[in-house]
């Protein structure tokens, strides 16, 4: 963002231009107000590839001060703005991994039911359940269930948002032990994983529950026959 005084902002962008006599390739910041177009030249940049040259324009543009970050809003307890889209990106149901996964577990033919309590008696929802099989299977997001991989302490409210995640899991534990003791299969994937990799397992460990309660249908039917 570009501060633009008075308390607005404008979100900006790069522009790369090749000077074609002097075959040098100039950076310049790009930004509206009030209508009209403003403009700041950056830097030159020498990489072969676009992309490396717009990462080293933008990195050049926060480094001379010309970049700013737009204030939260007053009931954000995010530290920034980043953080803030990454809390947000991790709330609520049908998230990105939790989409990839269950394509991929729909495309090897398996049928579940979505974001739905294993239990009834328990007020806790798992993304993907197996009812018939016993298999629970949670998509933990990093930011809210303290990935040890990728989640980082927020700056602002520190001790409020580690109560937090820690609260999260706390519950995450407990509602792994109740469904154990109830004699279900909990599987938890963190949301950096990678989708294929957990679409096997789940397979896997689905069509293991399967085949026991195949086995243990069948005992029950030949244990009730008449001899």
């Amino acid at each position: 963002m570009v501060a633009l005084g008075d308390g607005r902002f404008a979100r900006a962008s790069i522009t790369l231009r090749l000077y074609r006599r002097t075959r040098r390739i100039r950076a310049y910041l790009r930004w509206s107000k009030d209508g009209e177009t403003q403009e700041r030249y950056v830097c030159e940049v020498t990489h072969e590839w676009r992309g490396a040259n717009l990462a080293e324009a933008w990195r050049r543009a926060r480094e001379q001060g010309f970049l700013t970050e737009e204030p939260l809003p007053a009931e954000s307890k995010a530290s920034s703005r980043a953080v803030r889209a990454n809390m947000q990106a991790n709330r609520g149901r049908d998230t990105g991994p939790e989409l990839a996964l269950r394509s991929l577990l729909y495309a090897a033919g398996l049928r579940y039911r979505v974001n739905t309590r294993p239990l009834r008696e328990l007020r806790r929802t798992a993304d993907v359940v197996f009812p018939r099989e016993r298999v629970a299977v949670f998509v933990d997001g990093c930011f809210w269930h303290g990935c040890p991989e990728h989640s980082r302490p927020a700056r602002a409210n520190a001790e409020s948002w580690s109560a937090k995640i820690e609260g999260n899991r706390a519950r995450d534990g407990d509602t792994n032990a109740r469904l154990r003791s109830a004699g279900w299969t909990v599987l938890r994937v963190w949301e950096h994983d990678d989708a294929g990799e957990a679409a096997r397992m789940v397979t896997q460990v689905v069509a293991a529950a399967r085949e026991a309660v195949a086995k243990d249908e069948a005992a029950s039917i030949s244990f009730r026959m008449p001899t």
